[in-house]
């Protein structure tokens, strides 16, 4: 990439109470190892009404998001899956708690609703684009989505990766 490119922007439409999002997450983990600064991941919410603590999820990693800890709390989250639809706000306060984070303002955040205006134009911006189950990764502007199925996605979101800088050579 040359000093002046930006990097390619790779869109990942998730739900932090949902298990297969926790392998999209380990797929984004090897994306960003072999690309580096090429690839801008972020991370987009569209949390599924059939996971009761999603939406909170999705607040509490907003709040994890500005205070510079986004990834590492989405893998923490996604990690105790399970554990997340018997405790709901308890262990996403607590989570933050153990990265290290401001537990006491991800508590508040989650009562005072400070990133639901990021979350519902996150989902209001992906039911635009067609996203209707997660994962679902977006990237050059084809949208690719691995709600049903993952095997092969990293390969295409790859191969799409390395055509995009190609491109910019």
């Amino acid at each position: 990439m040359t000093d002046s490119a930006p990097p390619v922007v790779l869109e990942v439409w998730c739900e932090l109470q949902c298990s297969d999002c926790r392998t999209a997450l380990a797929d984004v983990a090897a994306l960003r190892a072999r690309y580096g600064a090429d690839l801008d991941v972020q991370l987009r919410h569209f949390p599924l009404e059939k996971h009761r603590h999603a939406l909170a999820a999705a607040e509490a990693y907003e709040e994890a998001f500005a205070q510079g800890m986004g990834l590492p709390y989405a893998a923490a989250v996604l990690d105790r899956v399970e554990e997340l639809e018997k405790r709901g706000g308890p262990l996403l306060v607590e989570i933050g708690a153990e990265l290290g984070l401001d537990a006491e303002e991800i508590d508040t955040a989650l009562v005072d609703g400070r990133h639901l205006l990021v979350v519902d134009a996150d989902v209001a911006e992906g039911k635009a684009i067609g996203v209707s189950g997660t994962p679902t990764y977006v990237i050059g502007g084809e949208v690719l989505d691995g709600s049903d199925d993952q095997r092969g996605l990293r390969e295409r979101i790859e191969k799409i990766t390395d055509r995009l800088l190609a491109a910019r050579a």
